[in-house]
């Protein structure tokens, strides 16, 4: 069924997990509603919901019925909801106090009728400003000779540098006040972007006299008053930034880094012995992890610990935190992405473009 007939993001307990996510993502909700061919409401899926999901090692093709027992432990197990008709301060007021951003409306028969959203009723208090930083001022050493002349931010991904891409994707988000920060061939960056009112954003640059990490250059900036978007500037994705920061803001995170899925298959039998004795061979293993994807959501209270004018990476910092027993959690990433650092993988990038992969 998934949104048939309807302009709401309905699927039914059969529907999959992987096409559930696909609801979720083009009618950019945040939600999904399950309901009976009736119409009515069994339970919701959130994003959060999917993504916790996969970072539990559940397999997508799953029906999305096998997500709602997982509900069962949270706030809120059984879906907030109000009848159709009612008034929007008593909609704020029922979201406000049960902390969630969406509530369907059910008709006098029960059936789902509409889905009202926080953000429609209070565009601009839902979530905080977010302002962003795009690491642009890595070497690329492992590019060359693409990079001899360019650096990395500046190759061309689609007829643009990739870093257009990137500046874009947070304009759309919402996010205006961009700094960058800078090291090597820092003039082809500034030449182009400029103070970024080409590309409808404030750009700043921080540039660093020699390199400071990953996370050392953020002690070179004012710390913000809000949560801090920090990007690698050699990443192309289709994330989805707010997603991440109404997971962020529903861990009550300090930190939240995002991840991706990486299958490991190994290419021969693999052999595990007690001494010298064989206890079993397992022909051609896979094994999957999740790898640091180079996107990360700080509050502004972990500006702490970030020394000032010394090399400091995010591991570094994730480190730190996690010794400090801050919550730190992960957010994968289901969308495209793909770090560009190898000339391999920049080929890649032209590929899935040109095949419409991105």
């Amino acid at each position: 069924m998934p949104g048939e007939h309807t302009n709401l993001p309905l699927v039914t307990p059969s529907t999959s997990i992987q096409t559930t996510m696909k609801v979720v993502d083009e009618y950019a909700k945040g939600i999904a509603l399950v309901v009976d061919a009736e119409h009515y409401l069994i339970g919701t899926i959130t994003d959060g919901d999917i993504r916790r999901a996969i970072l539990a090692g559940m397999n997508l093709e799953k029906p999305v019925s096998e997500l709602l027992p997982r509900k069962a432990g949270s706030p809120y197990p059984q879906p907030v909801t109000a009848p159709v008709g009612t008034k929007h301060d008593e909609l704020i007021s029922l979201m406000q106090e049960r902390k969630v951003r969406q509530v369907p409306l059910l008709d006098d028969d029960g059936h789902v009728a509409d889905l009202v959203m926080l953000d429609e009723l209070l565009p601009e208090r839902v979530l905080p400003p977010l302002q962003a930083v795009i690491m642009a001022g890595g070497l690329g050493t492992r590019l060359r000779p693409l990079t001899e002349e360019l650096p990395k931010p500046m190759l061309q991904v689609k007829g643009q540098p990739l870093m257009t891409r990137i500046v874009e994707q947070l304009r759309e988000a919402g996010i205006r006040q961009i700094n960058v920060t800078t090291h090597y061939k820092l003039e082809k960056i500034i030449d182009h972007f400029g103070d970024g009112s080409n590309f409808g954003v404030k750009l700043n640059y921080v540039t660093e006299d020699r390199p400071l990490g990953t996370a050392g250059a953020l002690g070179l900036m004012e710390k913000p008053d809000s949560p801090l978007l920090v990007i690698n500037g050699d990443i192309l994705t289709q994330m989805n930034f707010r997603a991440m920061l109404a997971y962020h803001q529903e861990h009550k995170a300090d930190l939240t880094v995002a991840v991706r899925k990486y299958d490991l298959n190994v290419p021969y039998g693999v052999i595990e012995s007690d001494g010298t004795f064989v206890q079993s061979l397992v022909e051609k293993p896979s094994f999957s992890f999740f790898i640091n994807a180079g996107i990360y959501l700080l509050e502004p209270s972990v500006y702490c610990y970030i020394p000032n004018g010394q090399r400091f990476d995010m591991t570094d910092l994730i480190q730190r935190l996690l010794e400090e027993k801050l919550p730190v959690v992960s957010f994968p990433i289901v969308e495209y992405w793909l770090d560009i650092g190898r000339p391999e993988d920049y080929e890649r990038a032209q590929e899935d473009i040109k095949n419409g992969s991105f």
